[in-house]
């Protein structure tokens, strides 16, 4: 397997196009995260079934978050997507989250050849029901072993979601 943040640049950034490692598929309970000291995939742990993804979840390469990981993102497509795909998605918005104090925004993305929609989700609202529904994950996944740890602080427009991207990739850089 290839080190992803050498073999792949962020993608183009000003055009809202990212490029995206998926981690997670959708509906999985299983925590996988890259490890980018061995530049491998891990599992970090099993969550309980209620916790499951409600959509894939990835990081973008060569981007660093405040938390010191690569910078999440919110990968929503019709099917779950396997561990270790990439793709090139179109940057839809920012979920403005904290993990225990931490920084830990999720940038939310479709991939950007969608010909089953027509390429029809541009922005977070056009996705009302899945807003809420990742507000609500995100809020809760923590909570039998730490209530109230996790907190969504808001949700952020596409231009929003390129500067927290720009500055993920600022800190990679000067790392």
């Amino acid at each position: 397997m290839a080190d992803f943040n050498q073999v792949l640049t962020p993608g183009n950034v000003d055009e809202g196009i990212v490029n995206t490692v998926v981690e997670i598929p959708e509906g999985s309970q299983l925590k996988v995260e890259w490890d980018r000291e061995h530049a491998a995939f891990m599992l970090d742990r099993v969550e309980p079934a209620i916790f499951a993804k409600p959509c894939n979840y990835g990081f973008i390469p060569q981007t660093l978050d405040e938390d010191g990981d690569e910078l999440d993102t919110l990968i929503v497509c019709p099917e779950p997507l396997p561990t270790g795909v990439w793709l090139e998605a179109k940057i839809i918005g920012v979920m403005r989250f904290e993990d225990d104090g931490e920084v830990d925004d999720k940038i939310v993305v479709v991939p950007t050849d969608n010909r089953d929609d027509g390429d029809a989700i541009n922005s977070l609202a056009d996705i009302p029901q899945l807003v809420k529904k990742l507000e609500h994950h995100f809020t809760h996944y923590k909570d039998l072993k730490k209530p109230g740890s996790t907190i969504v602080k808001g949700w952020g427009d596409v231009g929003e979601a390129k500067a927290v991207v720009k500055e993920c990739i600022e800190r990679w850089n000067s790392k």
